[in-house]
């Protein structure tokens, strides 16, 4: 998941240095963190990511310390039905059991984030088993004992055709929700770092562009420029592949004449039938900023819905 991009970046960074992870590893009712999340955290006091969002992670760093200074790995269980749930401030309905385990060659080895962070810049899943006996985190599937499979996806990236006004509200707002963002615009007037700072941009033509950057599950694809020259190569590069969203912005009548130009270059209806269209949910909105909004909401949707 994308909250646990952070932690991965800092594991790399601390390597070498007294570290515990903490894990979701079940949940149950409206717990607030999904299992999976991840916190890091140093002997030093430091840490970095969640498993609660602030409810539990006081009691989770006290016991990481412990971790660290030798203890063994522990499986820490809070809900509301439990007093330690309300001392530590999980009144929220919810239950979580965190694991806490030595980030070691006996716990989770801290070769497998660069092994993990490696797979992903290759755009490759992959996906972590701990033994529930003993606390040992291998790429491997463990062959007995009840283990806990985390998977790794690659991060999720979008692909904005069009670099214009609603392309800036959605970029910075992408980026807020830890996604990559590529703009893609042949017109070097509107593709300047200064409209679109941090993100990556590319002037190539679109349907170039887009078949380069290979989109797969992890992959969303804006087109936004009302320019159908633009536009609609995109459209076609991008439904070739297996792009978890694919949105074209315009009206619904425009829409229907986009159907019309992409059968006619020999898409197939299965395909057409993709393209969320006119892009976003109906929130009514209005203006670029809103606009991107609901576009930023359907493109997390379709995230989802695949994962």
């Amino acid at each position: 998941m994308a909250e646990n991009d952070s932690v991965i970046a800092a594991a790399r960074e601390w390597k070498g240095e007294p570290l515990a992870l903490a894990t979701v590893v079940s949940t149950w009712g409206s717990a607030p963190r999904p299992r999976g999340s991840h916190m890091l955290v140093h002997a030093d006091g430091r840490f970095e990511g969640s498993v609660s969002g602030g409810c539990v992670e006081s009691d989770i760093m006290q016991t990481a310390a412990e971790v660290i200074a030798g203890a063994p790995f522990q499986v820490k269980r809070y809900g509301v039905a439990d007093a330690a749930a309300w001392e530590v401030g999980l009144p929220c309905g919810g239950e979580i059991a965190v694991m806490v385990q030595p980030v070691s060659a006996e716990g989770f080895d801290p070769e497998l984030f660069d092994r993990i962070a490696e797979a992903r810049d290759r755009g490759e899943a992959v996906t972590v088993t701990t033994d529930l006996a003993t606390g040992h985190a291998d790429l491997r599937p463990t062959e007995t004992g009840e283990v806990f499979a985390n998977r790794y996806d690659p991060p999720r990236r979008l692909l904005i055709v069009g670099a214009v006004q609603i392309a800036q509200s959605l970029a910075a707002l992408a980026r807020t929700l830890g996604i990559e963002v590529v703009v893609i615009d042949p017109r070097a007037r509107f593709l300047t770092p200064e409209r679109f700072p941090g993100v990556t941009l590319d002037d190539r033509w679109p349907d170039e562009a887009v078949a380069a950057w290979k989109p797969g599950p992890a992959t969303a694809v804006v087109t936004l420029s009302h320019d159908t020259k633009i536009d609609d190569p995109a459209l076609v590069a991008a439904l070739a592949g297996e792009a978890a969203y694919v949105g074209a912005l315009g009206s619904r009548r425009s829409h229907a004449a986009r159907r019309e130009r992409l059968a006619a270059a020999g898409v197939s209806p299965v395909r057409i039938d993709r393209i969320d269209g006119p892009v976003g949910i109906d929130i009514g909105a209005v203006g670029p900023s809103e606009i991107a909004l609901s576009i930023a909401a359907a493109m997390v949707g379709a995230f989802h819905d695949r994962g």
